[in-house]
């Protein structure tokens, strides 16, 4: 097949494109096999320790797995499908493709709080301390304005998940107010970001769908975990997408990505 086939493939309407610039976020069904799904789930089920058969195993409401770079997970992240609505949303040949699908918060049906439902958005790069115990403590990472770092929150379902399933939580709208919060931190950005109250009048959606589902959401998009109140664990990764290269506010061409113009249509309800 032609390394350039993908150029024409077209993986998201012009509606959908529209609700992204709007609503912070599109979902793609069946986005990878549910057979991948399906082997990527018996290597996360090993390596939580736990039996899918015995409840009595599922003693902690979340267990955190990661790195996943194996086949299925390589495979699933990597569709034409997806490849074709990266090139729409972020812009052909502005992202790397990624190779492993990161970290896993596996999360179980559990009377416990899990103790990380807090609305946030997903940092993405270090301060400038040259201290590498800073570095490496991920809550004082940074998010700028042009999103450094990241192109894409990506929420990749990997278990069917219903309302009860502990199904992401999402203000719809929220990436607007977010870009107009970092407008004025500029390039350096913000860290320890508390957004409990940031956008709470927008509406919420929940990040459900059967196995193979992915959302492709804007970076500035505030999300947040709830409690697993169903029966079934549910298996879901969260990784960026990179960018290859800067998102970009000013374009000569006029050229803008669905990402690059939602931050621009935010600033510019800023000056109405």
């Amino acid at each position: 097949m032609p390394s350039n086939t993908i150029r024409h493939v077209h993986a998201l309407s012009d509606a959908q494109l529209n609700q992204f610039v709007q609503d912070g976020f599109v979902r793609l069904d069946n986005a990878f096999p549910e057979q991948l799904a399906a082997e990527a789930r018996a290597i996360l089920w090993r390596d939580t320790g736990c039996d899918p058969f015995d409840k009595k195993t599922w003693t902690r409401p979340v267990i955190r797995l990661g790195y996943y770079g194996q086949e299925p997970f390589r495979k699933a992240v990597n569709t034409l499908l997806l490849h074709a609505a990266f090139d729409q949303l972020v812009g052909s040949g502005r992202w790397r493709p990624r190779a492993d699908l990161g970290s896993f918060p596996v999360r179980f049906p559990h009377a416990e709080d899990p103790g990380d439902t807090g609305w946030h958005v997903d940092l993405s790069f270090p301060g400038p301390s040259d201290d590498p115990n800073e570095r490496n403590d991920f809550a004082s990472w940074r998010v700028n304005v042009t999103s450094r770092g990241r192109a894409l929150l990506m929420l990749f379902l990997f278990s069917d998940i219903g309302e009860l399933d502990a199904p992401t939580r999402i203000r719809v709208g929220s990436h607007l107010d977010m870009a107009r919060l970092l407008e004025p931190a500029g390039e350096a950005g913000m860290s320890h970001l508390m957004l409990a109250d940031v956008a709470a009048e927008r509406p919420e959606a929940l990040a459900v769908g059967k196995a193979g589902t992915v959302y492709l959401c804007h970076p500035f998009l505030i999300h947040a975990a709830q409690p697993h109140r169903g029966s079934r664990p549910r298996f879901m990764a969260q990784p960026p997408l990179h960018p290859a290269e800067p998102i970009l506010l000013e374009r000569e061409d006029g050229d803008y990505s669905p990402v690059e113009t939602a931050i621009r249509r935010a600033f510019q309800k800023n000056q109405d």
